[in-house]
């Protein structure tokens, strides 16, 4: 079989192994799920989840994993804890081919728990091979713009009776419209995602590009800014010394991906960082840093339930 090897920027990095906030590539026991059923699914209907699938907290305790019509790339995420900005150079089918997996674990793990769960199901049933690695490569640092003072679209979450109501348990996935979006109690305009989550905010104009988050930690937006869309290419360290958690909501023109240079049919507004900058009060400076790199080494199509 043609061995596939992958590098993967795990989002969480740090200058020492203590600042990785990662699940460890082996560890000592391997949870598994009591039963699971996988399938393969072609239909167009929309992926669901009962609960993000992203590396936030945002979560539905409980002992149920159940999620439809997902990428496999969408489960190896899940499963090593890692943002969709990180590309893995996996087959095609990876990213192309769906599925839906269903399954039951004993008692009423973690979020995390789940995640080595999930591990565990993909070696057993799609024969994934990994080993992880430490190597230095450029990075950015986020840090404040000016020292102190956060900009208008980044506001500390104070709201926890709001945040509590976020998840029922239900199928949790990320509207496909833009619904009415709620706003904090100082007035910012929160994006129409559960709180523990981030990603790109459904409906945005079509020639802008947006981002958000509520209740979320630095170091978790840190992490997201690294994707394709954002145009931010190498991992972005949290140097901001900013603790708690944070909402936030961010929108730019976005560049021109053949030319690099803004596109003029859509430059109505600052570009991405310089929105980083006026918005959220944040900047990226270049750097090194010894990274945490997953390196997968093999993975195959299920066989059939």
């Amino acid at each position: 079989m043609k061995r596939y090897r992958v590098a993967v920027l795990i989002a969480a990095l740090g200058l020492a192994l203590g600042e990785l906030d990662v699940i460890p590539a082996q560890v000592p026991d391997n949870p598994t799920f009591e039963v699971a059923s996988i399938r393969s699914n072609k239909s167009a209907t929309q992926p669901l989840s009962r609960f993000p699938l992203g590396p936030g907290d945002a979560y539905a305790p409980g002992n149920l994993f159940s999620a439809t019509n997902q990428p496999l790339i969408v489960y190896v995420r899940f499963a090593f804890k890692i943002s969709q900005g990180e590309l893995l150079d996996v087959p095609a089918w990876v990213y192309d081919e769906h599925f839906d997996i269903a399954a039951r674990a004993d008692g009423s793990p973690t979020k995390d728990e789940m995640r080595l769960m999930m591990r565990s199901l993909l070696t057993d049933r799609f024969r994934l091979k990994f080993h992880s690695e430490r190597r230095t490569k450029p990075a950015f640092n986020l840090v404040l713009a000016r020292a102190g003072k956060l900009g208008p679209q980044l506001q500390r979450n104070t709201d926890e009776e709001a945040c509590a109501q976020s998840l029922t348990g239900q199928n949790a996935a990320l509207p496909t419209s833009r619904p009415s979006e709620p706003t904090s109690k100082s007035g910012l305009q929160l994006p129409p995602i559960p709180c523990g989550a981030i990603g790109q905010v459904p409906g945005s104009a079509p020639d802008k590009g947006r981002i958000g988050g509520r209740k979320v930690t630095m170091e978790r937006i840190a992490g997201f800014l690294t994707n394709p869309f954002t145009g931010v290419d190498r991992p972005v360290l949290d140097r901001t010394g900013l603790v708690g958690t944070f909402d936030f909501s961010l929108e730019w023109s976005p560049e021109n991906t053949l030319t690099g240079a803004p596109d003029q049919a859509a430059a109505t507004g600052p570009d991405f960082f310089e929105a980083l900058r006026s918005q959220l009060g944040l900047k990226v400076v270049s750097t090194t840093a010894p990274t945490n790199t997953l390196i997968i080494d093999s993975i195959e199509r299920p066989d059939e339930n």
